[in-house]
């Protein structure tokens, strides 16, 4: 549990380029938190400051900014009975003060207010994290289909054309092995691996050489797909192939 609580407490929420001082006017500083916490020095010894409780200060404590001594932080402002204050943040617990915070007045014509709270403010930058867009990547270029003999059929790219159906040199049923580059198995619907060129129909594996006994279990072809000229798309291609799906049906080499 102390290991986990120490990895939270290294962890980075936040971080800062750098501070902003702001100009020794009271019109500066409250322009200033008018937009963010801003922390301030003041002179913080007297002992009205340190038993303080409540109300608005405007105590015993020096206005030289030459007499700073303490940090606070200005969280914002306001009026009360016609007095303006600056409402501060403290470091010394809720028991002091307001449950940790103070009313200082303002607007008092002193150069660098009460406390010298005037005289030493900041607050912190942040640069802009926003990156550049990155650069458009182009899309893939879409799958080529494998192109039949007769031009007429093709199969998704990476698979290999197969004959599932030859009458007199004319090929009638075009099949799919759903490997490139592979093997057709002849009066099959199986086909092979190249480095396992020989088919064993009967058994359904595909064999090395005449002494490979183990083989490798051959691939079953699917029916190709019948490319219309004039059409290009895949789903056009997909859409009137159905009309033609029955009379391929009728040979089932290639189920």
């Amino acid at each position: 549990m102390l290991i986990i609580f120490a990895q939270q407490l290294n962890k980075k929420a936040v971080t800062i380029d750098g501070y902003q001082d702001v100009a020794q006017e009271e019109s500066a500083l409250l322009c200033a938190v008018a937009r963010q916490p801003v922390s301030v020095g003041i002179d913080g010894k007297g002992l009205d400051f340190q038993l303080y409780a409540g109300g608005i200060y405007d105590g015993e404590c020096s206005s030289n900014p030459d007499d700073l001594s303490h940090a606070v932080l200005i969280v914002g402002y306001g009026s009360e009975g016609g007095v303006d204050y600056w409402i501060i943040k403290n470091s010394w617990g809720k028991f002091w003060g307001m449950e940790g915070y103070a009313y200082i007045k303002r607007n008092t014509g002193l150069p660098y207010g009460i406390c010298a709270i005037n005289s030493l403010a900041s607050y912190p930058m942040k640069e802009s994290s926003s990156t550049p867009p990155s650069p458009l990547v182009p899309p893939p270029p879409s799958p080529k289909p494998n192109i039949c003999e007769d031009s007429l059929y093709y199969c998704p790219e990476g698979q290999t054309c197969c004959c599932g159906l030859d009458f007199f040199g004319k090929c009638l049923v075009h099949g799919c092995c759903p490997i490139e580059n592979g093997v057709c198995c002849e009066n099959s619907r199986l086909c092979c691996p190249q480095d396992f060129p020989y088919c064993d129909v009967l058994q359904g594996l595909c064999h090395k050489d005449y002494g490979d006994k183990i083989g490798v279990a051959a691939r079953k072809r699917t029916i190709a797909k019948l490319k219309l000229p004039w059409s290009s798309g895949t789903k056009g291609i997909e859409e009137m192939d159905q009309t033609f799906q029955w009379k391929r049906n009728q040979f089932a080499v290639m189920r």
